[in-house]
């Protein structure tokens, strides 16, 4: 009787497995994640010609996801991939949940809230994405440029450099193409870590390595 526990209600180690299982499955779908659950370190082949380096500072970054990581290179190069591994190991071994979002995809997501029949305001929606603990955007430069669209965008950037929130970013895009105030904090050493991706297709040569 005197044992701390004595009294009380422990679940066996089979309901907390599935507890967890179901947990893990609602936030890959909350996440955006639920199509690149695949999409891991595991996955990635990083003995194809030019994403070494890339694959291991993705890998030090998931593990410890301090300050930005900026992917950039060209279509097909690996980059969404590591992007999407950064996120789902974080999702799995981080205390941050994680939230990944294609850019041109984000804009509709947050553009929908005005709709009539919409229940979920944009104020909700904006501020799960700024907060979100770790945010990855994927394709920044690819979105069709309005000003409502860049001051957004800026909006979303901006807040999470000042806050010092984990961030992703990957784009195709020379950063001289981008808005001056969204490359500036890009170009940020003090907080942004940049890496180029020079592995032409990925997923093209990755077939030719393993065939």
């Amino acid at each position: 009787m005197g044992h701390p526990n004595f009294g009380r209600i422990i679940p066996c180690e089979c309901k907390i497995r599935e507890r967890e299982a179901k947990l893990l499955r609602q936030y890959l779908e909350l996440s955006g994640l639920e199509q690149l659950e695949d999409w891991t370190f595991e996955t990635f082949d990083p003995s194809v010609p030019g994403v070494a380096d890339a694959y291991r500072i993705a890998l030090e970054y998931a593990r410890n996801p301090d300050g930005w990581l900026l992917l950039m290179g060209g279509y097909g190069c690996g980059k969404t991939h590591l992007a999407a591994a950064i996120a789902n190991y974080v999702l799995r071994h981080q205390r941050l949940f994680p939230l990944f979002t294609v850019v041109p995809d984000l804009l509709d997501y947050l553009r929908a809230t005005f709709a009539p029949d919409r229940t979920e305001s944009y104020d909700d929606r904006f501020e799960q994405v700024r907060n979100a603990g770790l945010l990855v955007l994927d394709d920044l430069g690819t979105e069709h440029t309005t000003p409502w669209a860049t001051e957004k965008l800026f909006q979303i950037i901006n807040y999470r450099y000042n806050q010092r929130k984990p961030t992703v970013i990957t784009t195709n895009r020379d950063l001289d193409d981008l808005d001056e105030r969204i490359r500036s904090r890009l170009c940020d050493r003090a907080i942004c870590r940049a890496v180029f991706i020079r592995a032409g297709d990925y997923r093209l040569r990755r077939s030719r390595v393993t065939t």
